[in-house]
């Protein structure tokens, strides 16, 4: 090997590519022809495009069935879609825990037991006692959670006796007088409630709205952007399906079955919380009895069969669907428009169907509801 090759090489000490190096030791005196790569003519693979699945997911708390439907996105796949719609069920779990009145160590229990003192409650336990004293205001009074002492003679749902009695309006009467939503105490500051002694409160009509909410918050930190959340008669669907169509949910028939729609409605980061008389009801003499009181005469509001509130959140829906029922066609359509982003489906104690104005496109009637007592 010529001394200036093997100088070099002991200087660099065959760094290079041992390719090249091996060729050097085996002699070759001249370098191997450069050749050109030769660029390949196949594209790579593209990758696979996204397709969004569909997530189904059930349970059931606050005395109902809890239904999730979403839709997976790159960010956050279906394992990821189902683990935050198991997380926003356990979040209105956690919510019912404080404001159920059917566990004795409930916060609302403890409100009801110390009636007349200031019982310190949770932030979100007053959220929602705020929303209804709101709600109350708005409604002349008949949406009211200090409604809860006519239990005792109206049993309805899980209470229900199984042969229903209609109460005498003597006894009626004498519990209706516990009834006043003014009577309800709320320190922020100190973070109390006091009720009137006698008094007793329940959230019943309001608190799975703000559940629903709740669940939804759960499923957006989740970056889950679209999906349905329906807890009984309180619903939430956010953004659109992945073919760009909004979310449709079924108006239930009041005479008709439990799958029996006479109407469907869009939802588009929207919620809806129907009221109906159909729910927890019996008949008696021809006549239909119902959980949906008015806090005016204590006995069933008549004005209307049913009425759905669609609203920029679930709680707003749930806050004022019982006072529009009770209220009638006529005022509780003057109530809702009113408010700024609500709508109204109302079918009345006719089996008329009134339509708001902001819903005006948005519902598509199919039929005439069924008639019935």
């Amino acid at each position: 090997m010529p001394a200036p090759i093997m100088s070099w090489l002991s200087r660099v000490g065959c760094r290079w590519r041992l390719g090249f190096c091996a060729l050097l030791l085996a002699g070759c005196e001249r370098a191997p022809e450069r050749t050109t790569p030769t660029a390949s003519t196949e594209a790579p693979a593209a990758p696979a495009p996204f397709s969004a699945e569909k997530v189904d997911f059930q349970g059931s708390a606050m005395g109902t069935a809890v239904h999730f439907i979403a839709y997976s996105t790159p960010q956050s796949s279906p394992p990821v879609v189902r683990a935050a719609m198991s997380r926003a069920l356990d979040e209105i779990r956690r919510l019912e825990a404080l404001m159920t009145t059917w566990k004795d160590d409930s916060e609302l229990s403890e409100v009801n037991r110390r009636a007349g003192e200031a019982v310190t409650v949770s932030t979100e336990t007053l959220d929602v006692i705020d929303k209804s004293l709101w709600a109350a205001k708005l409604s002349e009074g008949t949406f009211d959670i200090s409604f809860e002492p006519l239990s005792e003679v109206w049993k309805f749902g899980d209470a229900s006796d199984p042969t229903p009695s209609v109460p005498s309006r003597a006894e009626v009467e004498r519990l209706r007088k516990r009834v006043d939503y003014r009577r309800i105490e709320v320190d922020r500051s100190a973070r109390t409630l006091r009720i009137g002694p006698g008094q007793r409160i329940g959230l019943g009509g309001i608190a799975k709205g703000y559940a629903v909410d709740a669940a939804a918050k759960v499923l957006r930190d989740a970056r889950v952007t679209s999906f349905l959340v329906q807890a009984g008669g309180d619903l939430y669907g956010a953004g659109r399906k992945p073919d760009g169509s909004p979310w449709v949910s079924g108006v239930r028939d009041p005479r008709g079955g439990p799958e029996a729609f006479f109407a469907t409605i869009e939802l588009e980061d929207r919620a809806f919380s129907t009221a109906g008389d159909y729910a927890r009801a019996f008949l008696k003499d021809g006549q239909r009895y119902h959980h949906i009181l008015d806090p005016r005469t204590g006995f069933p509001a008549r004005a209307c069969r049913s009425v759905t509130i669609w609203a920029k959140d679930a709680l707003t829906a749930d806050a004022i669907d019982d006072g529009v029922f009770i209220l009638g066609p006529e005022k509780g359509l003057a109530l809702v428009e009113s408010l700024d982003g609500v709508g109204a489906v109302i079918v009345d104690a006719s089996n008329r169907v009134h339509v708001s104005k902001r819903l005006a496109g948005r519902v598509q009637i199919l039929r005439q509801p069924t008639d019935g007592p």
